[in-house]
């Protein structure tokens, strides 16, 4: 009996590695992405880290559904395996996302605002990662969501005053469509990060 118990365990902590792998490529996504702005022009590397930050997320979310078709026992219910993996993997790919519209659309200056929005994301990304480290040990994650909904809306706060500052003072029109497009993919990454925390909140409800 022992003995099998201590499979399951194992099993348990390989999905629980998974997804705090996950939260930890994110992270780092989102530390280089603030880098690779607060850097501009001087971004190609930071570029292509983030890049490899995006191959990453989906090896491990592929890794995470090969086990779950595999038949292998998981320590949450299907659904929620499915919606913590692809919730996760957007975080990273929606970093990406802003990553690649900075070297498309050839970015030459940051604007302060892109600075404070990476910022959130950077926060709401360790945020993720410290409750998907308390949801292996059972912690209590209220406090964590609250502060992952509160960086979401800060978020936004930010979003919107960001893309107001685009038609203050007679910005060229093409940096204002690139811009627009780097802060709200900066957005939607943050409101990601809310997202993971909703899917939290209700496997822990679901704990309860």
């Amino acid at each position: 009996m022992a003995r099998l118990s201590q499979v399951f365990a194992a099993r348990d902590r390989e999905f629980f590695e998974l997804f705090e792998e996950a939260a930890a490529n994110n992270a780092r996504a989102a530390r280089l992405l603030a880098r690779m702005l607060d850097e501009i022009p001087e971004h190609a590397d930071h570029a292509r880290e983030v890049r490899d930050c995006e191959h990453e997320g989906d090896r491990i979310t592929h890794a995470i559904l090969r086990r779950l078709n595999q038949g292998v026992a998981a320590p949450l219910e299907r659904e929620d395996v499915l919606e913590l993996a692809s919730t996760l993997d957007d975080v990273v790919d929606l970093t990406e996302e802003t990553a690649d519209y900075l070297v498309l659309y050839k970015v030459e200056a940051p604007m302060e605002q892109s600075l404070r929005q990476a910022d959130i994301l950077v926060r709401a990304c360790d945020a993720v990662a410290r409750a998907l480290a308390g949801l292996r040990r059972g912690d209590e994650l209220s406090a964590l969501l609250m502060e992952l909904h509160r960086l979401e809306n800060e978020g936004d706060r930010e979003g919107r005053e960001a893309i107001a500052s685009l038609f203050e003072g007679g910005i060229d029109p093409m940096v204002i469509i690139r811009w627009k497009d780097v802060f709200e993919r900066l957005e939607e990454a943050i409101d990601a990060t809310e997202t993971v925390a909703n899917v939290l909140e209700g496997i822990t409800i679901k704990r309860s």
